[in-house]
């Protein structure tokens, strides 16, 4: 409504809470931009002091160390004791090969065991004769030399009686006959106790190569023993049945891969960091562990080790940069982390899933000022 000349002019409601809005307006503005400024602080203030620190990657998987199972002995597969995804603990039996081949041999073996210790015995109790030849021997040889000794005297005895004539001739040489015969003898006798202790060492050599067989064939039996061991197929440590490939009636080789067993209480992560990040990693540092499979959870763990070289040093074909152009390309390290987990959780955890890992590196600072130290230069 408008006022006429020298009227005084009143204040409108709206004109009036105009002020009033722009004051709270004013007020809610610096209240928000105060709040920014320290949510911006405290953001600032944790990437400083912690932040800086964290390590992440996705280039992480779970892995754990599988065994492959494959028979030591080749044959048809009689028994196959285990499922697919079964859980079997260490020497649990897995599958059973046809036995009878292997027990044959072995039944052989120790039949050939028993041949040689008959061979033992039979040359020592051939020893055992020769040696009772060789006191026979002996005591011929000696009968002989006092035999011989004898008729020496017999001669020596007669020789001057001959000479003085009172006996005949005839007499000293019958004498001298008799002498060479015990003479001759003797020499035989000797020959015959020399042949009879030759003799025995070749026994003892035939007892020794008796002896040496006896341990081969106790070598085959032992072999047969094991090969017939080896048709029982048992799983080597505790996990879960994978990628079980045998069945009933299938003939395998030694070295054919049957199946696998994975022990997934035993699952460990490995990281592959780019060079630029391990700088300040290591051993003993805690890692914060997200799984693809269980999003809602974080799990915990603990850097292990290092690998002694980027993945690919252990290529297949490792590169070569030394020839043609060159273009620099950020290598990665595995990092071995333990898994601080309970089985609850381990039995959701399969080799092979994604991972997100983050490293706490705050423990390298005063390694970092060493190091630093260590390389300075005046």
């Amino acid at each position: 409504m408008s006022t006429t000349a020298g009227a005084p002019t009143r204040d409108m409601p709206g004109e009036t809470a105009r002020p009033a809005r722009r004051g709270t307006r004013r007020f809610v503005l610096i209240g928000i931009v105060l709040a920014a400024l320290v949510a911006a602080a405290a953001l600032l203030a944790h990437w400083w002091l912690v932040g800086r620190f964290i390590e992440s990657t996705d280039d992480a998987y779970l892995q754990t160390d599988s065994v492959t199972v494959a028979p030591k002995v080749s044959g048809y597969v009689t028994d196959v004791y285990v499922d697919d995804n079964q859980s079997v603990k260490a020497g649990d039996p897995l599958m059973k090969l046809d036995a009878r081949q292997y027990q044959v041999a072995l039944d052989e073996a120790n039949a050939n065991i028993d041949a040689r210790n008959a061979d033992i015995q039979n040359a020592q109790a051939q020893i055992e004769q020769q040696r009772a030849k060789i006191a026979q021997a002996e005591a011929q040889q000696q009968v002989s030399r006092v035999s011989l000794r004898h008729a020496r005297d017999e001669v020596t005895r007669y020789a001057p009686v001959v000479a003085a004539g009172a006996e005949t001739g005839e007499r000293l040489a019958a004498l001298t006959s008799t002498r060479d015969e015990a003479q001759a003898t003797l020499a035989a006798d000797t020959a015959a106790l020399a042949a009879a202790r030759t003799q025995i060492t070749a026994l003892t050599a035939q007892l020794a190569q008796a002896r040496a067989q006896l341990e081969a064939a106790r070598a085959s039996a032992a072999q047969s023993q094991l090969d017939l061991d080896h048709t029982v197929v048992r799983s080597a440590l505790a996990g879960r049945v994978g990628d079980r490939t045998v069945r009933v009636g299938q003939y395998v080789q030694p070295g054919t891969r049957v199946l696998t067993v994975v022990p997934v209480q035993r699952t460990y992560l490995e990281a592959n960091f780019k060079e630029t990040q391990i700088g300040r990693m290591r051993a003993g540092q805690p890692v914060d562990i997200r799984v693809d499979a269980l999003p809602d959870h974080t799990l915990h763990g603990v850097v292990e080790s290092f690998s002694p070289g980027t993945g690919s040093q252990f290529a297949l074909l490792p590169p070569e940069n030394a020839t043609g152009n060159f273009t620099k390309i950020v290598q990665r390290v595995p990092v071995r982390i333990r898994i601080d987990t309970g089985p609850e959780t381990r039995g959701v955890l399969l080799p092979g899933m994604s991972v997100t890992a983050e490293v706490d590196t705050r423990s390298a600072r005063e390694l970092d000022r060493r190091i630093d130290a260590e390389n300075h230069r005046e």
